[in-house]
């Protein structure tokens, strides 16, 4: 998977302890993307929560830098996406999409206008829609998740949200298009005629009704959202590396493919993990009977 450059990428998100899990609002001059590592887990937290963390282009610009870091540094080895304050998206910031994104001020010194002016693609990599980081990605929902909030959602592999999270791809409703993916990547997760339905009345679910579609695929308690996908989260990073990586290349890779086309292309992926040094290392924890010690080699 080709890492798109990005200058900037070392400034990434301002890493802070307390962003993911706090539910007050963000004081004005932090960062509208936060980050904080647990392990091999990064938590990448969406903060502007006076505005139900709507995306604006700092948000798209500190989005794609975590997204890089963590596609670029084999330490990490899943990330946890979600929002501050009770909120995980509630899409674009319609307000100022209208005035385009000039008063974007970034703290930190990220150029937002000149950042978006050098690469014509970064909002679409951001939003997962042009290009994916090579892990996986556990989505942890409160509150609002409609439009670019479910889009989001659209290219995470595992999902998690609180019982009064609302989900929509609501875009139709204003005259916009659902241009995340929604439109191709739904369809291909839940029954058809019920993204149909979802995509041409743009209305709202519940997180019961998401689970029972199939659009996500755990329901917790009103603010527990976060804290299951940390688990499950460090469940995956405790696996071997190699073996996650080439699973989710696998998933991503043949999906829409003819089963036998798909069968052929993961061949390789499976035959270089187990010609890999943890494969060797798992087996022989095994017998041991103590924890592997993986090193991604």
């Amino acid at each position: 998977m080709t890492t798109p450059s990005n200058s900037d990428s070392s400034s990434a998100s301002n890493s802070a302890s307390n962003s993911a899990s706090s539910s007050g609002s963000a004081a004005e001059n932090e960062a509208a993307v936060l980050t904080e590592r647990q392990g091999h887990l990064l938590i990448v937290t969406l903060n502007r929560p006076e505005r139900k963390n709507a995306i604006n282009g700092e948000m798209l610009v500190r989005m794609l830098d975590a997204f890089i870091e963590a596609d670029t540094n084999p330490d990490i080895r899943a990330i946890v996406l979600t929002g501050a304050g009770g909120d995980f998206c509630s899409g674009a910031d319609l307000k100022e999409m209208a005035g385009g994104h000039q008063g974007d001020v970034a703290p930190g010194e990220i150029d937002v206008p000149a950042r978006l002016a050098a690469d014509p693609d970064l909002p679409w990599k951001a939003l997962l829609r042009s290009w994916q980081p090579d892990v996986p990605i556990i989505l942890a929902a409160e509150g609002a998740a409609i439009a670019g909030g479910t889009e989001l959602l659209g290219a995470t592999e595992i999902r998690v949200a609180g019982r009064s999270t609302k989900f929509g791809i609501s875009e139709v409703k204003w005259s916009l298009y659902p241009m995340g993916g929604s439109v191709v990547r739904i369809p291909r997760q839940i029954p058809y005629t019920i993204a149909c339905d979802l995509l041409l009345t743009g209305r709202h679910i519940s997180a019961e009704e998401a689970l029972q579609i199939g659009l996500i695929g755990y329901v917790v308690e009103d603010g527990e959202a976060l804290a299951k996908a940390i688990e499950i989260g460090q469940q995956i990073c405790e696996n071997g590396p190699l073996s996650v990586k080439a699973i989710l290349r696998t998933l991503r890779e043949t999906n829409g493919m003819r089963q036998d086309e798909a069968l052929e292309h993961e061949f390789t992926y499976g035959w270089d993990v187990f010609g890999s040094e943890d494969a060797r290392e798992g087996p022989r924890a095994f017998k041991e009977k103590r924890k592997p010690n993986f090193q991604g080699k």
